[in-house]
Order: structure tokens, then C-alpha cells, then sequence
């Protein structure tokens, strides 16, 4: 939820298709939160969130610089600090512009890629209980391809809770 009402937060939805040898997810759309928090709400502000919301295996880093995805896990991805520049959804995907205060939730099969990030650009991610990451760059498996259908929709929205936009966007489907 937004800490700032003066700056509501907005969700979009983007809905990728296959793109060369990234799989996308054909059926879950990438959310994108415009100011999940206030641009200086920080690390520790989305560590709490995303925990307080049941999402685990927090962590802090970057965005690699190259196409991956995961077929294991749905990820979160809070903007802790800076901007940067991403590619979602593999070579042919989309290019985004992300800002401290945002936050992304990939659905498993989602391409994703740094482009070029401010000198402070800091991520917190996570991942639903049970789920795990694992970094393909190259095209799936049909195992893989299986895993990432068949993967469970989280219970909880790591930015909204039980009740929040995710639960409602990708359950309905």
C-alpha cells in the first residue's frame, strides 16, 4: 500500500507474449506497481512489506544484466534506490523505465534484464513460500515449460496482502 497519499499508488497490468527463446508466462501478466512506497522509503521498508505479506527468500542485489528468467518461482522485485532502464520479456520484449518506490511482480517465465541503472539503483526481491529461483538463459525444457504452467498463484499480494491486486488479477484467470 502506498505510504504517501499524495502520490496514489497505480497498478498496470503487461501481458508478454513468448519472445524468441524467453517463454514469458502465456497466462499471468506482469504487474507493475507505480509508487508501491515513497521513493525514500528504502531496503528495510520492502523487507518489511514483502515479509509482513508471507513472501520469502528476501534478498538484496541488482538486476542481472542479461535475459533470464525463472521457471521455479513468481518473483517481487521493490526499487529500493535509483532508476534503471529493463527489458521484460526477453529480446523482442518491452523496455520500462523503474523508479525508487516501485515495484515489479513477475510471473514465473518472465524475462528480465537491466538495460542501464543509476549509480544507487538498489532491488529487494522475494519470492512466494515454497518457490524457487533458478536463472535460465536459454530457451526451456517441456519440463520447464510444465513447471511454469502449473506453478502456484501466491495467496498474498507481497505489496497488498491477502486481499491485494495480485490475488485479484491472476486468480480471476
Amino acid at each position: 500500500m502506498p505510504d504517501d497519499a499524495a502520490d496514489p499508488m497505480v497498478v498496470h497490468e503487461l501481458q508478454l507474449q513468448r519472445s524468441s527463446w524467453v517463454p514469458n508466462n502465456p497466462k499471468l501478466a506482469v504487474l507493475l506497481y507505480r509508487g508501491a512506497l515513497s521513493a525514500a522509503a528504502g531496503s528495510k521498508s520492502f523487507e518489511d512489506l514483502f515479509a509482513s505479506n508471507g513472501w520469502t527468500r528476501i534478498w538484496r542485489n541488482g538486476i542481472f544484466t542479461y535475459d533470464h528468467y525463472h521457471s521455479g518461482a513468481h518473483e517481487v522485485l521493490g526499487i529500493a534506490g535509483g532508476t534503471a532502464k529493463l527489458l521484460l520479456g526477453g529480446p523482442e520484449g518491452k523496455e520500462i523505465d523503474v523508479a525508487a518506490g516501485d515495484c515489479l511482480i513477475l510471473p514465473a517465465g518472465t524475462g528480465h534484464r537491466n538495460l542501464g541503472a543509476s549509480a544507487d539503483f538498489s532491488v529487494v526481491g522475494g519470492y512466494p513460500p515454497g518457490q524457487h529461483a533458478d536463472i535460465l538463459t536459454s530457451a526451456p525444457s517441456e519440463e520447464q515449460l510444465l513447471t511454469i504452467a502449473e506453478l502456484s498463484i501466491p495467496v498474498s499480494d507481497p505489496i497488498e496482502g491477502a486481499d491485494g491486486y495480485l490475488v485479484r488479477a491472476w486468480h480471476s484467470d
